[in-house]
């Protein structure tokens, strides 16, 4: 090589269960996936995949293509279904230099694939789609071969056909959004359209293609990113305790070179500054949450996944942001650089939810998410709820968004118990778009009862049909059949006729002899109103309807959505509404 370049840092998103950890297990030859929460990946790790496994895995499609493969070898990153290191950045551009959006090739893009896909945009992450799961496409036989172009030679026409017709309605989304892609062979300018590269984790067809158009594209596009330069950068992905060793960070390199015993900072509202007693990595293919056997070196190169020993780290966070200073004169200015004022930049709603996260990652991703579901936030942190949580959600005016949202925090009953005190919601789990989901259910239900209780109250448009000799009684009160045309008839409803003539307050329902609450349409049944006067004010055939004030009109406008169709249609007919 004629300069210095790094390994290129590749994320994994996409939907909870489409395949991003089974992928990456598929080239590692681990088995993380079912080391995990639900199976989910929830926390970021680290796989580096050397360059030797890449020319081993690809040689014969690099060969066909004319690859050379230049670069040290491919840092993969594997995130929560939520690209929560997407959001750790650099002034402004993620850390991440690619993304595999992973996509099951049968079931298509689905909530979290959107989610995914938005982040990478807002980002401007480059990335290239991973259509998994074609061995499970009807009629699929697998090849003993790393290739999809090899394998796909040896289906039948209409499996093929099959297949191509699931990539297209890939295609076709990721033009919603517009992007222009197809089927990697049918690519010839790679920087005008994303790459869609079928592949199975189970019977590796299709990761050669994968694995060396990223190294390809890394290569060509990415050179002047990925140069390195004597400044070391990275971010911490997670604090732990390890016996023997103390509190450990582990963190992704992504520039420069790490030495033993250099000066490190740690940036944070006051940032902490140390010298490094140890750096340990894991072996080559290994995945840093679960490996448990580290290496001990003297010097770490970007960008890679790296264990440090330091002192005094116990109550850094990850998604903090490392520095190392090589020169003492320049400590100060390194401090002020990494010095973060504010964990994430939000606008503040008044009246927004309480968010908490475990990490900086997840805390972004969880507001961006929210932002993207117009959900307001009021106040957003990290670690465990707190009595100023609390306090701080007392405050918030709107009904539905007293909730506190906590993702991968332990949460007590005590906590519960003391939040339902507050008047607060609390919403907890370690899957992001679940809390997100089950809160949205949570507001549809409570406002579902709120409208149910002001449905009780307030009268309902209607219209009535006076049926021909069913009048049981003249006057005072009249009593007399009607048919419900449209809309709910309710006691205490005032009716007019079609001339806007007021006939009186409508006393009492009653079906089949026994008193009822409510009348739908299609239902026929006997009314008594005080005021009417059978043959003077109401007569057989007359068309009845109810008389709504301004206000009534206003506040049903208001839950027009829980309202029937025929109720609705009767809204907009109403004279009234053309006041509003």
């Amino acid at each position: 090589m004629t300069e210095a370049i790094r390994s290129p840092i590749v994320i994994t998103v996409g939907h909870v269960d489409h395949g991003k950890t089974t992928l990456l297990d598929s080239i590692r030859g681990t088995c993380v996936t079912k080391l995990e929460p639900g199976e989910l990946t929830q926390h970021v790790g680290a796989s580096f995949i050397p360059t030797r496994v890449i020319q081993n895995l690809c040689r014969d499609f690099l060969e066909k293509m004319k690859i050379k493969i230049e670069i040290p070898g491919l840092l993969f990153i594997d995130t929560p279904g939520h690209a929560a290191f997407i959001s750790m950045r650099e002034k402004g551009s993620s850390i991440a230099d690619l993304a595999v959006l992973v996509v099951d090739v049968n079931e298509g893009f689905q909530e979290q694939t959107h989610e995914s896909l938005k982040i990478l945009r807002e980002y401007k992450v480059p990335f290239v789609v991973a259509a998994t799961k074609i061995d499970k496409v009807a009629g699929w036989r697998a090849q003993k071969t790393t290739s999809f172009l090899e394998s796909i030679k040896h289906q039948d026409e209409k499996m093929v056909r099959e297949l191509d017709l699931k990539i297209y309605k890939i295609v076709s989304t990721l033009s919603e959004y517009g992007f222009d892609s197809d089927r990697f062979d049918r690519i010839e300018d790679f920087t005008k359209k994303i790459a869609i590269v079928p592949v199975s984790s189970i019977t590796k067809e299709g990761l050669a293609e994968l694995i060396s158009i990223l190294s390809g594209l890394a290569q060509k596009f990415l050179r002047k990113r990925l140069k390195l330069t004597e400044s070391a950068k990275g971010i911490i992905l997670e604090v732990k305790e390890v016996e023997g060793l103390g509190t450990t960070l582990d963190v992704i390199l992504y520039d420069g070179k790490i030495s033993k015993n250099d000066i490190i900072v740690i940036g944070g509202k006051e940032p902490i500054v140390g010298r490094i007693r140890a750096l340990l990595v894991p072996r080559p293919l290994q995945e840093m949450r679960v490996e448990k056997k580290f290496e001990s070196i003297n010097e770490v190169y970007a960008a890679c996944g790296v264990k440090i020993v330091v002192p005094n780290v116990e109550n850094v966070i990850a998604g903090m942001p490392i520095r190392v200073v090589k020169n003492e004169k320049e400590l100060e200015k390194v401090i002020m650089d990494v010095k973060m004022e504010k964990y994430v930049e939000f606008d503040k709603d008044p009246n927004g939810v309480i968010v908490k996260a475990d990490t900086i990652g997840s805390l972004e991703a969880m507001i961006k998410l929210l932002k993207d579901e117009g959900i307001g936030v009021r106040k957003a942190d990290i670690g465990k709820i707190t009595r100023e949580d609390l306090i701080e959600g007392e405050l918030i005016q709107d009904k539905y968004r007293k909730v506190i949202l906590a993702f991968n925090v332990k949460v007590s009953e005590e906590d519960i118990k003391e939040a339902k005190n507050f008047g607060l919601r609390l919403i907890h789990s370690n899957v992001i778009y679940r809390i997100i989901e089950e809160y949205k259910k949570w507001v549809e239900e409570e406002k579902k009862k709120d409208v149910e209780e002001k449905l009780k109250t307030l009268p309902r448009p209607v219209v009535l049909k006076v049926i021909p000799n069913a009048i049981f009684r003249q006057s005072k009160p009249a009593i007399f059949g009607v048919d419900v045309i449209a809309g709910v008839l309710k006691p205490n409803i005032l009716l007019k006729k079609k001339d806007g003539k007021i006939v009186g307050r409508v006393k009492e329902i009653q079906s089949e002899g026994r008193r009822i609450d409510q009348a739908r349409k299609g239902e026929r049944v006997a009314i008594s109103i005080e005021e009417a006067v059978i043959g003077k004010n109401v007569f057989e055939n007359d068309i009845l309807e109810s008389h709504l004030s301004d206000q009534e009109i206003e506040e049903l406008w208001k839950i027009i959505d829980y309202l029937s169709d025929d109720e609705k249609e009767l809204m907009k007919k109403s004279n009234n509404l053309k006041n509003l």
